[in-house]
């Protein structure tokens, strides 16, 4: 096909120029959320419901174990978040939930490796807020 062949049978002509190299793009994005049943993560959870059924992708919400919790307990608060986000939205079988047992800004920064967007709240319960401050501006840097 030469550069102006475009539709033969018809008889139209068009240029056809270098179109470049295709960027790769996953079919279905994952949104993480870290719940922890603050008025902030459950916004961000419902925006990101939202968001996935826009984009056909998955909201992965992360509960994050400190000491003194175990995992059924967090594991949970995350479910109930989650459930609570989807009776708001209505959106259903777009979700998944994970427990992550480390520090708040080394879990995020694991949890985060695959996911196409992370939300943060600036502001949260004692429990996420105690190992790292206000985690919004580090993780961005480090993510």
């Amino acid at each position: 096909m030469s550069g102006t062949d475009a539709f033969p049978s018809s008889g139209v002509t068009a240029p056809v120029g270098d179109v470049g190299p295709r960027v790769a793009r996953r079919e279905r994005p994952t949104l993480l959320v870290v719940t922890d049943g603050s008025p902030a993560a459950h916004d961000a959870l419902v925006w990101s419901l939202r968001e996935a059924a826009r984009r056909d992708g998955t909201v992965l919400a992360v509960g994050v174990l400190a000491p003194g919790l175990g995992s059924d307990q967090v594991t949970a608060v995350a479910a109930a978040a989650l459930v609570r986000a989807e009776d708001e939205t209505g959106v259903r079988g777009r979700s998944r939930t994970s427990v992550v047992d480390a520090a708040l800004l080394g879990a995020l920064t694991g949890a985060a490796r695959g996911a196409d967007l992370v939300l943060v709240g600036a502001r949260g319960k004692a429990l996420l807020r105690r190992p790292a401050g206000r985690p919004s501006p580090r993780l961005v840097h480090r993510v």
